[in-house]
């Protein structure tokens, strides 16, 4: 009994873990979200086709409105 309880508080702490191990490397993943008039969204991150144009662009726009 104890021993599935400690294996069962195991697996869920490994699972928060994991989960939060790869929140924390998505944060810091550049990306741009474009949403579409029918409710779908892209999501371009750093070496998907198409990110290589608009990353830049949108680096410019969000310095811009900064004021940096």
């Amino acid at each position: 009994m104890r021993r599935s309880i400690a294996v069962l508080l195991g697996v869920v702490g490994g699972m928060l873990a994991g989960a939060a191990f790869i929140r924390r490397q998505a944060a810091h993943r550049e990306r741009a979200d474009l949403y579409f008039e029918d409710g779908s969204m892209l999501s371009l991150t750093n070496g998907s086709p198409g990110a290589e144009r608009l990353l830049p662009l949108a680096r410019d726009v969000i310095r811009k409105t900064r004021g940096t």
